[in-house]
């Protein structure tokens, strides 16, 4: 592997450790940092292909989202939700700049893809904070787990499709990458999360689970961001990162599973999602 990309991921590694054990402010902080250099290399690449996203709103509703999230308002998402996606029309109705439905819809799907899917980091972090006994709440061990768990597999999807890769995962789109290192970065991610979820006190199964929802989703997210890239015709979303491309191609895993992760722990982990049904019956 190479030394830069290696020295990179470590530092990157090392911070977002950080970030998560401190949380508050200083995983918020990050989180935005990170939105805030993915969402403009996010419209970087969409203007390749001609689409003119409007930036400003995608960063003003990931900030907004975020504050909602630190100050833990979640009763106002739907609303922030509800006028982001009108100023994206608003927008393009008054800047009058073609192609007008491409330009709406790539904006709207700039604050969700680069600002809200991520920021559910924060949600899930916070999760059990109000245990005054706890050393840390249980939410930094679900984020510690997704962190490493997204980790461990790319890093063993390369290596074992580097080693045994013969069958292409997605030809089209990501042609380096093989079905045989798609399973070798499974098969470890559920080694990895069933090991972390004995430690944090998960049951079995739940970390079972866990494993598998962040080994798919990882992937998907990556093969994602590769089909945007491979339709603008462009190799990486920028050069800011030695030996990593740009904070889209280091997070691009990151960006499904999160709010994957933090919606099953929430309904299936810390609550039951059968008991919002028995109202009904």
């Amino acid at each position: 592997m190479d030394s830069k990309r290696f020295l990179t991921g470590l530092i990157i590694g090392f911070i977002a450790l950080f970030a998560i054990l401190a949380g508050g402010i200083w995983l918020t902080l990050l989180v935005l940092l990170i939105v805030f250099y993915a969402s403009k290399e996010y419209t970087t690449i969409l203007r390749h292909k001609g689409f003119l996203p409007s930036l400003k709103i995608i960063l003003t509703s990931s900030i907004v989202f975020g504050a909602l999230a630190y100050f833990k308002l979640p009763q106002l998402i739907p609303l922030v939700l509800t006028l982001s996606v009108l100023m994206a029309f608003m927008w393009v109705l008054f800047r009058g700049r073609q192609p007008y439905i491409a330009n709406v819809a790539t904006t709207i799907l700039g604050f969700l893809y680069c600002g809200w899917f991520p920021l559910h980091m924060i949600f899930l972090r916070s999760i059990g904070e109000d245990c005054s006994t706890c050393a840390y709440p249980a939410g930094a061990g679900y984020t510690v787990l997704l962190l490493f768990g997204v980790l461990v597999t790319d890093t063993f999807c390369y290596f074992a499709g580097s080693k045994f890769g013969k069958h292409k995962l997605a030809p089209v789109i990501s042609p380096n990458k093989s079905i045989e290192g798609a399973v070798g970065g499974t098969v470890m991610c559920l080694v990895f999360s069933m090991a972390i979820g004995i430690a944090i006190g998960l049951p079995w199964y739940h970390a079972l689970i866990l494993g598998l929802l962040i080994a798919a989703f990882a992937q998907i997210g990556d093969l994602c961001e590769s089909l945007i890239k491979r339709d603008a015709g462009v190799k990486d979303s920028s050069n800011v990162l030695p030996g990593h491309g740009g904070f889209l191609d280091r997070t691009d895993s990151y960006i499904l599973t999160i709010p994957v992760v933090y919606y099953y722990i929430t309904f299936f982990v810390e609550s039951n999602i059968l008991d919002l049904f028995k109202g009904l019956f």
